[in-house]
């Protein structure tokens, strides 16, 4: 897939740029570019911007929908919460985010208390991430939250395989994957279309019978994959219990169940 390029919109950022495009291997530009996708670093934030009719795409964890789940998202009792195993939890789980995309549920997840690692192998997902953390770094309702959120980029499967060499209580948890697929809804694609281009720029998840995998070899106590509610379960292991909810279901696998000690 062909690179995504940088743009410094604001003069004053041209470091910032420079590091991103370092940190994250994206060609750095002096002008904004006429046709495609590119990311344009302006005065408060990075975005995802291209020549077609959709707005920019960003990620947020201070402000908007971050914002309403931070002060109203339900506790405990979120979906993503049940899921990873938090309601009724004394201890909470090292979690990793192996697909971290813009980050929405590792926000929900850092809220509750967890740590949380975000692996991203996309570089533009990647340097929206970073951008949006250093943003809720400084801001004093997020700060904490964001301080419990690491960025890594790099293949998931590769960072996991590496993880399941190590001891038990140097490994996650819990794996939390959330697979990109084929979008084939034709509604669906056309009401979200600035999530439909940051698909188009990162690509679509063709290896999660691989990512998954390699999270179940990792995690020391369950494995969870999201999913549409009525899209397929990744091919391969069966899960070993599934959590539905309204649009999205959640399939568990149980390492214990998967994995019995000797």
């Amino acid at each position: 897939m062909t690179t995504t390029p940088l743009y410094c919109a604001e003069p004053a950022r041209r470091d910032t740029a420079q590091q991103l495009a370092t940190r994250f291997a994206l060609p750095l530009v002096n002008q904004r570019p006429q046709e495609g996708y590119w990311l344009e670093l302006g005065p408060e934030r990075l975005e995802l911007l291209t020549s077609g009719k959709h707005g920019a795409v960003y990620a947020e964890f201070v402000d908007g929908a971050a914002r309403h789940r931070r002060e109203q998202g339900g506790g405990r009792g979120q979906p993503v919460a049940k899921a990873i195993g938090l309601k009724g939890a004394k201890d909470l789980p090292r979690v990793v985010d192996a697909t971290a995309g813009l980050g929405g549920d590792s926000f929900v997840l850092a809220t509750l208390g967890c740590e949380v690692t975000l692996l991203e192998r996309s570089p533009v997902a990647a340097a929206l991430l970073h951008d949006a953390l250093e943003r809720a770094r400084w801001h004093p309702d997020t700060m904490d939250i964001a301080r419990r959120m690491t960025l890594v980029h790099a293949d998931a499967r590769s960072w996991l395989a590496a993880q399941a060499e190590l001891p038990a209580e140097q490994r996650p948890e819990v794996v939390f994957v959330d697979p990109m697929f084929p979008d084939t809804d034709k509604k669906s694609a056309a009401a979200k279309k600035g999530m439909q281009a940051f698909q188009h720029v990162i690509g679509d998840d063709l290896d999660s019978s691989e990512l998954l995998a390699a999270a179940i070899a990792a995690a020391t106590v369950r494995v969870v994959v999201k999913r549409p509610q009525r899209g397929p379960a990744i091919a391969g292991v069966k899960p070993s219990a599934v959590l539905d909810g309204k649009s999205t279901r959640f399939d568990l696998y149980v390492i214990k169940a998967l994995r019995p000690t000797p």
